[in-house]
């Protein structure tokens, strides 16, 4: 089993940052691509951001590129979300995902064998 353990959501002004962490226990963090997908109220889960094992291959949904940068320390076995130029749009329960996955398109899907955290709620308020 992996757990995944999310941290750093709030509230904040639009064109606010914030980062969001999460700590991953359980099996070999390095094993695992990781990413972040959120769901927003009364909408269905959404792809954010993803990094393969290595950390050498990230991407991103259009709708956060060049704002949001996920990044991941194999020796903390923790992955990040830096969140800049937050719109209110962002608002959202944002979600830490581990997989067995490799390649640029899986990176963006969800599998069975997915790992999960509970959530972590941003609020982007105009």
């Amino acid at each position: 089993q992996v757990q995944l353990v999310e941290s750093g959501g709030g509230l904040v002004q639009a064109g606010g940052s914030l980062r969001l962490s999460c700590a991953v226990s359980g099996r070999t963090f390095s094993n695992y691509a990781m990413g972040w997908f959120r769901q927003p109220p009364g909408k269905e889960r959404e792809f954010v951001a993803a990094l393969t094992s290595s950390g050498r291959t990230t991407v991103y949904a259009d709708s956060v590129k060049g704002r949001f940068t996920i990044s991941r320390d194999n020796v903390k076995n923790t992955v990040y979300l830096q969140m800049n130029s937050l719109k209110p749009e962002d608002t959202a329960v944002y979600y830490c995902n581990a997989g067995k996955k490799s390649g640029s398109s899986s990176l963006r899907t969800i599998r069975q064998d997915d790992y999960w955290g509970q959530g972590t709620q941003v609020t982007v308020s105009s």
